[in-house]
């Protein structure tokens, strides 16, 4: 497993993001890691680091968005 202390490595992963925030300016950017996590990004903010999830917390979150748990208008 790669230590999450040394966060040099994630810059050199495939990072990816939503066809529909082409062209729109900021966006979230996902990246899988080797060890099995999930790591997300600001592209606005690079110079902060990533945030780096378990496959399990990824999978609830992608759930949720499924659902509709995180529209604003839910809130």
């Amino acid at each position: 497993m790669t230590n999450p202390a040394d966060r040099d490595y994630l810059h050199d992963l495939d990072w990816f993001k939503a066809e529909a925030s082409s062209g729109s300016g900021g966006c979230l950017e996902v990246a899988f890691t080797p060890d099995g996590r999930v790591a997300l990004r600001d592209n606005e903010d690079l110079g902060n680091p990533p945030f780096v999830v378990s496959e399990h917390v990824w999978a609830c979150f992608l759930n949720g968005a499924a659902n509709g748990e995180f529209n604003v208008q839910k809130r």
